[in-house]
């Protein structure tokens, strides 16, 4: 067909830039599956501090019991994420 291009194959990246680990050859060496580190960091990073405002803001409003206590116990299990994420973090930077 003239005119037409086909393409036989197209590898994507990565989001952070990299080649995905069929295409190095480097095998995972994280704590954690890639899929359940993103995850987990997104958690902790994320979505915990924001539920914790949320629950801070809002709670009052809607005299929910023990507000202090819940946004305590929120974020502290978003540091907790956060050290068990970043343990695997160190795993995989100290072991190449």
């Amino acid at each position: 067909m003239i005119g037409v291009t086909m393409v036989d194959e197209v590898k994507e990246t990565n989001h952070d830039g990299e080649k995905p680990e069929e295409e190095t050859g480097k095998e995972n060496k994280y704590l954690l599956p890639d899929k359940a580190y993103k995850a987990l960091k997104w958690v902790a990073l994320i979505a915990l501090p924001a539920l914790a405002v949320f629950v801070h803001v809002v709670g009052p409003a809607w005299n929910l019991p023990c507000v202090d206590q819940i946004v305590t116990t929120l974020n502290a299990l978003a540091v907790l994420v956060g050290a068990l994420i970043g343990a695997s973090e160190l795993k995989a930077r100290y072991s190449e």
